[in-house]
């Protein structure tokens, strides 16, 4: 396992809930001390990215980033 993907239940509300901020801090912490890189799903707008990017995810995913894409 080399990646750690953070649920968009704790991401998505981090902006504006303190409590889910600090979990996500937490989450993201413990899953680089375990040698993982992190991905946070559900970064809709730019508030969620910005806070992902403070808080030093290391990669996100969502529409604020690209909306999905077909295959081929």
């Amino acid at each position: 396992m080399d990646y750690l993907k953070i649920d968009g239940n704790f991401v998505k509300e981090a902006p504006t809930d303190e409590v889910l901020c600090a979990m996500l801090q937490s989450i993201n912490n413990i899953g680089h001390i375990m040698g993982l890189e992190t991905i946070a799903e559900y970064v809709e707008n730019p508030a969620v990215l910005e806070k992902v990017q403070a808080l030093g995810i290391d990669y996100a995913q969502g529409y604020a980033i690209s909306r999905p894409q077909p295959l081929l």
